[in-house]
């Protein structure tokens, strides 16, 4: 027989009274090999669903898992299921990753309960790729290896750690190569999932959970990764993960699987014990079909490859027709899954479990354990962020170009500014676009820290934020600022070089980018959909720009908005700019007014008359007293962003 294609001469096993086989035993090399055993036991989740729109909103209670038992043990053990039938919410819940509330029932490993760090200690590879794709699949080895292994373990040790994963996952040839990122080529789909795999694999975890592996990958990577698991699963490990619809070389791998629909159990057992189950309860599967493909049709009920025999239509008092376009079909099989003699001893071998432990475990999923320092975190997550920004030129070195463009392009076009009104215009117009150019960058360089990361115990909060300002956002804020001053302040021909006024407005514009930065962190921080915090940010900014006094004269507006200039960091910064830029200046412009006869009268003023009539105060603390509230505001926004992190959703 071709390999691929299924073998379908199945002995049926002896049966008991319902006619349905007995459950056989498993294979002796998954009953032990040193792994971890976990039982879940009376599993049931319900989240809160919000349905309706604005103040028409209800809240309604969805079950996502009823009363789901079962034993994983050392070997590869699947969960399979359609869409939406809950098989990465049991994942979730079994790792330890899931919203206690809402959740009930008991996980034991071992026969005992989780331990309160789990999470941090066994092994999880989410579905999206978490490796920097910047770095080279050694080097994110290695930031795993620093950050995961406790410091007493030297640093020889763990680059044979690293040595030796990058061997056993068959990463040889490209552990120098960087792993890959949307504008640079790396490394192949397969070789960038065992990369994320071996960061897991680094703490040599007893258990290892995998959200949908094979996604992304095509048929023939998908069967080396599961061939690799397959590998590790014979050494020891207990290798659970949800995977949708497998091809059958895939499916044979599978020591264990567990088939869900609607977040109700329809079998649980040895995988190849699977077929001969669901043909002793009527369905048999076609000749060269695909087991996986069989199990799903049968869920949904609309395969034409499910046949009943008369004497299962007999036993069932149902006919095939009838039971394919029953929409409940899953709660009759998880009704016949019940009676089976595969649930009954699982129950019973999860009752004895039990037996030893009455303690609850739900309070075990809320802590995070740390193996190193904040310090020693710091370290190595500075250390990654500059090898990240100086391996991305995207948003490094190409802003620097963008931002000396764009200062050439503006400094020419309102070079040599003449003293009169239409200078006095066009310099208003060039602080505006100054405060533009510092603010319009700040949304493309927004990327906090992995969700997977933090959960899994990499880093702390606060080690990640510290090195991003001090490595990151801070130095591509800066030298921007620097280039923009230096190409625009002479260009425009306002003054003669003062030492004074030039450092002022390099001051002033770092200020605006700072802050302008922390603000958008803050909207960013805990937002999951980057599309939403584009979309937030956008709005802010627009809203700051009205009451910036560019597009209206602030002191013609009414008392009851005039307090929203406050909230404008643009404001801030046009102020500063205009009152180092006019203040105290030896020339006069010729500026027009409009009155209410509708003639314009022109006359001389100067710049602090301008000023004063901009309701701007030109004194020396009117200058720094803009900079002491961009930077109290910048204050504001990192703690809450920083706040934001802090608290956010630790779940799934």
């Amino acid at each position: 027989m071709a390999e691929g294609q299924p073998h379908l001469s199945i002995q049926m096993s002896d049966s008991n009274t319902n006619g349905i086989p007995s459950r056989k035993q498993s294979s002796p090399d998954l009953a032990g090999g040193g792994g971890s055993i976990l039982t879940f036991h009376n599993i049931c989740y319900h989240v809160k669903m919000k349905t309706g729109f604005l103040c028409c909103q209800k809240t309604a209670d969805k079950e996502v898992l009823r009363d789901v038992n079962g034993i994983m043990r050392p070997g590869l053990n699947a969960i399979l299921g359609p869409t939406g039938s809950g098989k990465s919410s049991l994942l979730d819940i079994l790792a330890a990753r899931k919203d206690p509330h809402g959740l009930y029932g008991d996980i034991l490993i071992n026969g005992a309960p989780q331990p309160a760090n789990f999470k941090c200690t066994s092994g999880y590879v989410v579905q999206d790729d978490v490796v920097m794709g910047t770095l080279t699949v050694r080097e994110n080895l290695k930031f795993s290896a620093a950050l995961r292994l406790p410091k007493s373990v030297k640093e020889r040790e763990k680059n044979e750690r690293v040595n030796q994963i990058i061997k056993e996952l068959g990463l040889s040839k490209v552990a120098d190569s960087k792993v890959g990122t949307p504008f640079t080529r790396g490394v192949s789909g397969g070789e960038r999932k065992r990369t994320n795999i071996g960061m897991e694999l680094i703490t040599d975890p007893a258990i290892l959970f995998l959200d949908e592996p094979t996604t992304g990958l095509d048929a023939s990577t998908a069967n080396a990764v599961l061939l690799l698991l397959k590998r590790m699963a014979k050494q020891g490990k207990t290798i659970i993960f949800s995977i949708h619809q497998p091809r059958y070389s895939i499916f044979r791998l599978f020591d264990n699987l567990t088939l869900l629909a609607t977040g109700r159990v329809l079998y649980h057992g040895p995988a190849q014990h699977a077929i001969e189950y669901f043909q002793s309860i009527g369905y048999e599967c076609e000749p060269y079909n695909n087991p996986a493909d069989f199990f799903l049709d049968i869920i949904n009920g609309d395969s034409t490859a499910v046949a009943m025999s008369k004497t299962d239509e007999t036993n069932t008092g149902m006919k095939p027709r009838a039971a394919q376009n029953n929409r409940n079909m899953y709660f009759k099989l998880a009704e016949k899954y019940s009676n089976s003699a595969y649930y009954q001893e699982t129950k019973a071998a999860l009752e004895n479990i039990s037996l030893g432990n009455k303690k609850k475990t739900k309070a075990a999923f809320r802590q995070i354990t740390y193996a190193n320092s904040f310090l020693h975190q710091l370290k190595w997550v500075s250390k990654r962020t500059f090898k990240n920004l100086v391996g991305n030129p995207q948003a490094s070195i190409a802003q620097l170009c963008v931002t000396a463009f764009l200062g050439l392009v503006v400094g020419a076009i309102f070079f040599g500014l003449k003293e009169d009104s239409a200078g006095l215009q066009n310099s208003s117009f060039i602080t505006a676009l100054t405060m533009m150019n510092m603010i319009k960058s700040v949304i493309c360089c927004i990327s906090l820290c992995s969700r997977h990361e933090y959960i899994s115990g990499y880093y702390r909060t606060s080690a990640y934020f510290i090195s991003k300002l001090m490595v990151d956002l801070i130095p591509m804020r800066t030298i921007p600022s620097i280039i923009f001053t230096c190409i625009i302040y002479f260009m425009f021909d306002l003054f003669l070089f003062i030492y004074g006024p030039f450092f002022t407005m390099m001051f002033t514009l770092m200020m605006v980018s700072y802050t302008a930065t922390s603000m958008a962190l803050a909207i960013a921080a805990g937002q999951s959909v980057v599309a939403v915090a584009n979309l937030l940010m956008t709005i802010t900014f627009v809203f700051m720009i009205i009451f910036s006094g560019l597009l209206v004269n602030l002191t013609s507006i009414m008392s009851w908005l005039s307090w929203l200039k406050y909230f404008s960091i643009p404001r801030y910064g046009m102020t500063a700019l205009q009152i180092n830029e006019l203040t105290d200046l030896p020339r006069y412009f010729k500026l027009a007014r409009f009155i209410n006869v509708c003639v314009f009268i022109c006359r001389w003023c100067t710049g602090d008359e301008y000023l004063k009539n901009q309701g701007i105060d030109a004194s020396s603390w009117g200058l720094w007293q803009n900079h002491l509230a961009l930077a109290c505001t910048t204050v504001i926004f990192l703690i809450i962003a920083y706040l934001k992190l802090h608290f956010m959703k630790k779940f799934s």
